[in-house]
């Protein structure tokens, strides 16, 4: 199946074609075992309502290394708004006064989570922190005793995005290519592995 994102919202100006594979995840029961804790220093804040410029901070810091493009081209008015809904609940992953990472819960379809975003800045990767901080996003996620958590993971995420996710007892869904229209404008490097 092969959709294409790049013509949900029309923008004028070059653009720079990507062809991913999306898979679609899903874990029916919450993980077992004791949480893992984050290292020394490290905290997780719950953001209701964040700021447009402080989210974008967020988004654009963890999200171009790999393509997150979709976040970047909505008008600030609507980014918050949707910032505003109740259902959307973003937590930071703070080391003292930096920003090391956030996630994003979905709570707007019934009887689910989706963790919508998820991610460490780039100083960040690499130092043992993933794994303790997805667990703590999925901890906050069943807290809310949903039927499911549902996550998706491309071709353009880190290379070990699958492998992270499967680890922590999500199972593919389906998988669906996409091609994505990425504006120029953005400054966003696309992966020659992902044009056509």
């Amino acid at each position: 199946m092969v959709a294409s994102v790049g013509d949900a919202r029309a923008d004028s100006g070059p653009a720079t074609r990507a062809v991913v594979d999306v898979t679609f995840l899903c874990m029916d029961a919450p993980p077992s075992g004791p949480a893992p804790a984050l290292p020394e220093g490290y905290r997780i804040v719950h953001q209701p309502a964040p700021g447009v410029a402080f989210y974008r901070r967020l988004y654009d810091g963890v999200g171009k290394d790999y393509c997150w493009w979709l976040r970047r081209v909505v008008p600030d008015r609507e980014l918050a708004a949707l910032l505003r809904d109740p259902g959307v609940l973003v937590h930071v992953l703070w080391r003292g006064e930096q920003v090391c990472g956030f996630f994003e819960l979905d709570r707007t379809q019934p009887d689910e989570v989706n963790l919508a975003y998820f991610g460490l800045m780039p100083g960040q990767i690499g130092h043992g922190i993933g794994h303790a901080f997805l667990r703590a996003a999925l901890d906050a996620a069943w807290a809310f005793h949903p039927d499911s958590v549902r996550v998706n993971t491309c071709t353009a995420d880190h290379p070990r995005a699958m492998e992270t996710y499967l680890r922590a007892g999500f199972r593919p869904v389906r998988t669906v290519r996409e091609v994505w229209d990425i504006p120029d404008r953005l400054g966003l490097t696309v992966p020659r592995a992902l044009r056509p």
